[in-house]
């Protein structure tokens, strides 16, 4: 399996990590509810993950609710020592499977207590808190009083470092001038390049960025280029719009999700593929049709 050290690697907090990953948010059930329909290999491919090198996984409470804690506990607990684990607060399940604001300071509290049980840690390497404002996509919004709560949690030895998810470029601002914001994780790829400006600015400051949905949002159009681009180069789709973030920026961080094995091993590929220029240039365009 390829080594995800091959795409370098970049600092998380007081951690450096490689910049391929692994998330876990598609170890829950559908929707991201309930729990998943294959267990054992849900803990297979986390243990293989970190057996081919990863060092950073991403997760929270609020996937399955705490499916994928208790997974990734089973799987891997007593955990390495250069293992990072990132969760995400701020955010509840209805019964429905719903995703509901949990701002109040009760409800950050209980989370990363929560998330410590499941985990089975005393600390949380970084927690992000997730913004809420709107369940599509970044809004402004008046996030001030939670992010205090957070670095309550901090100063409680409870939360090592604080990260933004689903947040505005305004807002990240805003966020640094209270606490020291270690990565971003937004909704970037191929197509969705609004923050463009963002990352620029947060490489200069040694900041991570983590994208999700590497191929979310992608017209037929856009998906016919990237395909053609793919076919081109003798590698799948996601293989590609993965490549092509590892080169985007030194400071992004990608945590591919898959309930799979041989589709884990096919993303860690991806940090072998060089884009010639040409393709590179190709790609870029898409984000303009």
């Amino acid at each position: 399996m390829t080594n995800p050290s091959r795409a370098g690697t970049f600092t998380l907090g007081s951690r450096t990590v490689k910049r391929m990953g692994y998330g876990a948010m598609q170890l829950a059930g559908p929707g991201v509810f309930g729990p998943p329909k294959d267990r054992d290999a849900a803990i297979a491919v986390l243990r293989r993950a970190v057996e081919a090198g990863v060092d950073h996984i991403d997760t929270s409470d609020f996937y399955g609710p705490y499916v994928t804690n208790e997974i990734i506990r089973e799987a891997l607990h007593p955990y390495p020592d250069d293992l990072t684990i990132v969760t995400k607060i701020g955010a509840t399940r209805g019964s429905d499977g719903s995703w509901n604001p949990a701002f109040s300071k009760d409800e950050l509290t209980r989370a990363v207590h929560d998330n410590l049980e499941h985990l089975g840690l005393e600390a949380m390497d970084i927690v992000n808190l997730r913004l809420m404002f709107d369940t599509h996509g970044p809004a402004e919004g008046d996030f001030s009083e939670a992010l205090g709560h957070l670095v309550d949690l901090q100063r409680e030895g409870l939360v090592h470092h604080i990260g933004l998810s689903n947040a505005t470029a305004k807002q990240v601002a805003e966020a640094r001038k209270t606490a020291e914001i270690v990565c971003v994780q937004n909704q970037y790829n191929l197509a969705h390049r609004d923050d463009d400006a963002l990352i620029d600015d947060l490489a200069q400051d040694g900041i991570a960025y983590v994208p999700f949905f590497p191929l979310g949002g992608f017209s037929p159009l856009q998906s016919e280029t990237l395909s053609h681009v793919a076919e081109r180069l003798g590698a799948s789709e996601m293989q590609v719009a993965l490549a092509w973030l590892l080169q985007r920026s030194p400071n992004i961080l990608l945590i591919p999700g898959t309930s799979s094995v041989a589709h884990l091993e096919q993303n860690l590929a991806a940090v072998e593929i060089d884009l010639p220029a040409e393709e590179k240039a190709e790609l870029d365009r898409i984000a303009a049709v």
